[in-house]
This record gives structure tokens, C-alpha cells and sequence, in this order.
């Protein structure tokens, strides 16, 4: 009777290390299948991606220890990067749907970046954007930033909820609803136009005016709001 031979249980390291490999080759396969369709990666032990990587539908990165994206990195929908460690976007990045960066510790956004989608930076120690950024919707809420970039143009929606945001830069045009609740904003700016509503709880805009007259003091400089100021 032939004895039989045990193998030794594989440590909980070598299991990583195996998971990784498999990760690894899954990025492979993707890339040589044409970069079709999602790519998904959440909670995975991914650290680097192969540059001018090319995602057909989203990428999904979130809960990983990616720390840095590759040159030239194209995703033909959504990258959602939330719960990561990165720091900075490459400049030459291609985001056809929403970037979704909340709870990262990025500091700051490439120049050139323009998007159609939302940018979501939700929970981040942003500080500053960059001049001529265009995006289709915009999340700040919950971050350091203290005021916006002149020729911001956002196309839908634009949150600034419990930001440090005192006042707006003129000729602002909201494609959707501006959240200014909870910020010290004091004064609204020339030629401010939201396509949406308007909503300024807990601001000392809110304590001081009346709806009649926010309104009244947003048309006199040349602005509008086309829906319902919430105060």
C-alpha cells in the first residue's frame, strides 16, 4: 500500500502572492482580448498597471494599494480610484465617464483635465483646481477648498456643501443645482446663473435674506436661477 504524500498548506503570504499573480495575468488577458469592456479591480492587491493602458468600458480601483496610475492611461468610461492611495493624476489622462476620487489624498488635478462626466472629490484634502477646468458635474463636499477658478465650467451639477468657500467667481454658469449648505459664503457674484436650484441652508446668506431676496439680489447683477432657492 502506497503511503501517501501531504503537501504543506500554503502560508497565508504565498496565498497573496498566488492572488497576485492571477490578478497579474487577468490585466494580461484584458489586454490582449482588446481592452473591451470593464475592467474590474476593486479589492484586489494591485500596486501598478501597464502604461498607455487602454479600458474600453470602467476601470474599477477602489480599495487597492495603487499608489500611482500609467502614462497615457485611456478608460472609455468610469474610473472610480475611491479608498486608494493616489496622489496625482497624470497629465495626459483620458476619462470618458466619471472619476470617482473620494477619500483619496489627492492634493491637486492636472491642468488640462476636461471631462463630460462628474468629477467626484468627496473627502480629500484638495486645496486649489486648475484654471479652464471643465467638467459635466462636480463634488466637493467635505473638503478644504477655499475658492473656485475663474473660467470653471461645469455642465450639470456643482457641490460645495461644508467647503470653505466664501464667495464665486463671476460669470459662473451652473448647467444644474449649485449646494453652497453649510459654507460661509457671505455674498453671491455677478452674472450667476444656475439652470437648477439653488440651495444655501446654514449659510450666512440664509440667515440674513429672505428667498425674495437672494432672488431679487441675483437678478440685479445680471444672474438668474431658474428653479427654487432653498434657504
Amino acid at each position: 500500500m502506497k503511503k501517501q504524500i501531504l503537501k504543506p498548506r500554503k502560508t497565508g503570504e504565498q496565498r497573496r502572492r498566488n492572488y497576485k499573480v492571477s490578478v497579474e495575468k487577468r490585466i494580461k488577458r484584458y489586454i490582449k482580448n482588446g481592452g473591451k469592456g470593464d475592467l474590474y479591480l476593486s479589492g484586489t492587491p494591485i500596486e501598478k498597471l501597464p502604461d498607455n493602458l487602454k479600458v474600453g468600458g470602467d476601470l474599477n480601483l477602489r480599495n487597492t494599494p495603487i499608489e500611482k496610475l500609467p502614462d497615457n492611461l485611456q478608460v472609455g468610461d468610469d474610473l472610480y480610484l475611491t479608498n486608494t492611495l493616489i496622489k496625482e493624476l497624470p497629465d495626459n489622462l483620458q476619462v470618458g465617464g466619471d472619476l470617482f476620487l473620494t477619500n483619496t489624498p489627492i492634493k491637486e488635478l492636472p491642468d488640462n483635465l476636461k471631462m463630460d462626466g462628474r468629477l467626484n472629490l468627496i473627502n480629500t484634502p484638495i486645496k486649489k483646481l486648475p484654471d479652464n477646468l471643465q467638467v459635466g458635474e462636480l463634488s466637493l463636499t467635505n473638503t478644504p477648498i477655499e475658492r473656485l477658478p475663474y473660467n470653471l465650467k461645469v455642465g450639470e451639477s456643482l457641490y460645495l456643501q461644508n467647503t470653505l468657500i466664501k464667495e464665486l467667481p463671476d460669470n459662473l454658469q451652473v448647467g444644474g443645482n449649485l449646494f453652497l449648505v453649510g459654507t460661509p459664503i457671505e455674498k453671491l457674484p455677478d452674472n450667476l446663473q444656475v439652470s437648477g436650484s439653488l440651495f444655501l441652508q446654514r449659510t450666512p446668506l440664509s440667515k440674513k435674506y429672505s428667498e425674495e431676496e437672494i432672488r431679487n439680489m441675483i437678478e440685479e447683477k445680471g444672474g438668474y436661477v431658474k428653479r427654487n432657492i432653498m434657504i
